[in-house]
């Protein structure tokens, strides 16, 4: 342990199986992740295939990262694993293999939470990427626009209210007969057209919204999936899907980027702080990287992972369950899964400035 405690971090939340090995909270010795493609057939993840697939391929994909590692189970010094959010019977894969082995041979573990998680994914490659910033977490289960004070310290500014950016990129792929994932379907088809062909509606994006404003940091995408579904339909049946497809995917893909980016520089004015940190799954849409940096200029940084840490990793797993065991908060026998796992240190702004007199 002499350069950092050897990690062993395990992330089964949908449907991506991944292990991790870290010595400390940057040096990744090992690292796999198997993405499960037997969901493409249903457009969208089938839970209990899912958790299926990880039962089957977890112990391989361990395996994998510990040879990478070239280091035995029995030197691991910590395991951390995600424990929720996500879909129930796969966190329990994940959670129930990493639990048997700590307790197995005598090791401690951490439950970790999979959105917090993803807060550290830049900084396992990039140590500036630390708080203060404003963090933009898109993905397919979620859409949160958090203000990271420090870590373990985190203001929710906005949540979506309906559909996460994620799932709205999955559905509207789908209608467009672009595949799953929806967003690298849509976004190579997008190149090809013209986002100014369609004129989505932008939800919860006013001039009239102020600060006071309940919705001013919010996201909604249903009514967005639902205006593209109905001119899908319009056009299929006047027989020119195939030749408006790039243009549908290009307008719906603007549309989807220019609400989370306004929202994001919404946030940054708010705060005060010029730096933003993007994490989960949609944080590999070019599109969405390229405008945040147009948008926040000279002056402010974004810091966005690599595409590999972008998408469910152990990595991130092991780097956030390291600071929480920097704190003491490690598991137990009676430690389980929760579909619904709180975001641990979160609390709404409101809630914030009231604790602190403002």
């Amino acid at each position: 342990m002499r350069d950092g405690p050897l990690v062993l971090a395990v992330e089964t939340s949908c449907d991506e199986t991944s292990a991790a090995v870290l010595r400390g909270p940057r040096e990744v010795l090992g690292h796999t992740i198997l993405s499960q493609d037997a969901h493409a057939l249903y457009g969208g993840v089938v839970p209990e295939i899912a958790a299926r697939a990880h039962l089957a391929a977890l112990d391989d994909v361990i395996e994998g990262a510990l040879r990478e590692a070239r280091i035995r189970l029995d030197d691991v010094d910590l395991f951390a694993a995600t424990a929720g959010p996500g879909l129930i019977g796969a966190l329990l894969v994940g959670l129930t293999w990493v639990k048997s082995a700590a307790f197995a041979i005598g090791r401690p573990f951490v439950p970790v939470h999979h959105m917090e998680a993803h807060l550290f994914a830049t900084f396992v490659e990039d140590a500036t990427a630390s708080p203060p910033f404003v963090g933009l977490l898109v993905s397919g289960g979620h859409t949160l626009l958090v203000h990271v004070l420090a870590w373990g310290r985190y203001e929710l500014l906005g949540e979506t209210r309906d559909d996460a950016a994620g799932e709205a990129f999955d559905k509207v792929a789908r209608i467009l007969g672009l595949g799953y994932p929806g967003g690298p379907g849509i976004e190579a088809s997008a190149r090809a057209g013209d986002a100014e062909r369609y004129a989505f509606p932008r939800p919860m994006l006013l001039s009239s919204q102020t600060p006071e404003s309940p919705d001013f940091f919010d996201f909604s995408f249903s009514g967005l999936k639902t205006s593209v579904s109905t001119r899908v339909r319009d056009i299929e049946r006047a027989g020119r899907l195939a030749e408006e497809t790039a243009n549908l995917a290009a307008s719906f893909q603007a549309a989807v980027v220019e609400v989370l980016v306004a929202k994001t520089m919404r946030a940054v004015r708010a705060t005060g702080t010029n730096r933003v940190v993007l994490g989960g799954g949609v944080a590999a849409s070019r599109a969405l990287r390229d405008a945040l940096t147009a948008a926040l200029g000279e002056g402010a940084t974004l810091h966005v992972p690599s595409r590999r840490l972008a998408t469910d990793n152990a990595a991130m797993i092991a780097c956030a369950g390291l600071f929480r065991f920097g704190r003491r908060e490690t598991g137990g026998l009676e430690t389980t899964a929760r579909a619904d796992l709180p975001f641990p240190g979160l609390s709404r702004r409101a809630d914030h400035y009231e604790a602190i007199g403002a």
